[in-house]
């Protein structure tokens, strides 16, 4: 980029800031922009009844790109707001190595992952992913939402929603949301 300009008189022109400013550089990476998806649904569609309790209750493949360098670790909590009795946990994934970067179908429905990472209490009190079950009426959202965090959280294993959330305060460097649906 060409900065100065000699004009008639000698004289060099200043065409720009850029040197004083360092605003015009790009620099050398740009900020990451967390980013989740899934290979069995798009944004705000509906969640194919494979990964439902009417289906075979698989765990959807998911991926994301935009973790930032200094993530230690993801969180990953799969919530319906529109439950009857108000917000109904399907799934709490925690401590998952930030180097990670998809989580593939049919995660075992265990304490642990393999490759790194637990597994907390759904809504049903069990470990591991719980897929839609709503009863019939209007169509439920599920969120899927993704925390790169700065530290490891220091949780017992089975550890609820609630709790991974609030060991996050502080510690979130980036999220991301991924919005399903299902109509029981």
């Amino acid at each position: 980029m060409q900065l100065f300009s000699r004009v008639p008189n000698g004289q060099l022109k200043i065409l720009g800031y850029c040197v004083l400013l360092l605003a015009c550089a790009e620099p050398a990476y740009a900020q990451a922009t967390l980013k989740l998806s899934s290979s069995a649904f798009a944004p705000d569609s509906a969640i194919p009844k494979q990964h439902t309790c009417e289906g075979k209750d698989y765990s959807p493949a998911l991926t994301w790109t935009g973790v930032p360098p200094s993530a230690k670790t993801l969180a990953l909590i799969v919530d319906d707001p529109d439950a009857p009795r108000g917000t109904f946990v399907h799934w709490v994934v925690y401590n998952l190595p930030a180097s990670i970067r998809q989580l593939d179908q049919n995660v075992a429905k265990a304490p642990t992952i393999a490759g790194g990472g637990q597994q907390g209490r759904n809504g049903f009190g069990r470990d591991g992913y719980r897929g839609p079950c709503p009863p019939p009426g209007p169509t439920h959202h599920y969120h899927f939402r993704l925390y790169a965090l700065d530290t490891s959280l220091k949780l017992a294993p089975g550890a609820t929603a609630a709790e991974v959330e609030a060991a996050t305060k502080g510690h979130v460097l980036a999220s991301a949301e991924l919005v399903g649906t299902y109509r029981g």
